[in-house]
Parts: structure tokens; sequence; C-alpha cells
């Protein structure tokens, strides 16, 4: 699967940032999955469990406050208040 950057930031610093192929996380409109070549949107993250999963395949699992989601052509920047590895 096609990979993009994916950059998750909280007050404390940068949390991830790396390739990541499947993002999924809970929007104003409900859950959504952010995978590479998505339309660019910026969006409201309420609190949720955040699943990433890796060029490997590998999954990494987080608990997030909420945020702001902002997905570009070829990145994917994920802003939060509060972000809990698993």
């Amino acid at each position: 699967m096609k990979s993009y950057l994916l950059r998750i930031s909280s007050p404390e610093g940068d949390v991830f940032c790396g390739n990541a192929v499947n993002l999924c996380v809970r929007g104003t409109e409900g859950e959504l999955a952010v995978m590479a070549g998505h339309i660019p949107f910026v969006t409201h993250v309420k609190p949720c469990d955040c699943k990433i999963e890796l060029e490997d395949g590998t999954e990494r699992l987080a608990h997030l406050q909420s945020g702001v989601l902002t997905v570009g052509k070829d990145k994917v920047i994920l802003l939060s208040g509060d972000f809990t590895w698993k």
C-alpha cells in the first residue's frame, strides 16, 4: 500500500513523525480513515481511540482527547491536546 508522511503533535511536542498507510480517528461527522491520495481537508477530531497502520503492517494504538486533523496532498498532520499511546 502507498504511504504518506504522518505527523502527530501535542503540547509536549511531536509524538509521531513517520510514514503511515492508514490513520483512523473520529471526526465531526463520525469515524474516518485517511489513506494515501485522500482528498485534502481539515476537520475537528473528537475524543477517540486512534489507530495508525505503518508501512510494515504493524498497528499502533493511542487515545486522544480532541484535536485538529489536516490532510494535505502528501502529508497528514494531527494536532492533539492530549495524546497517549496504548
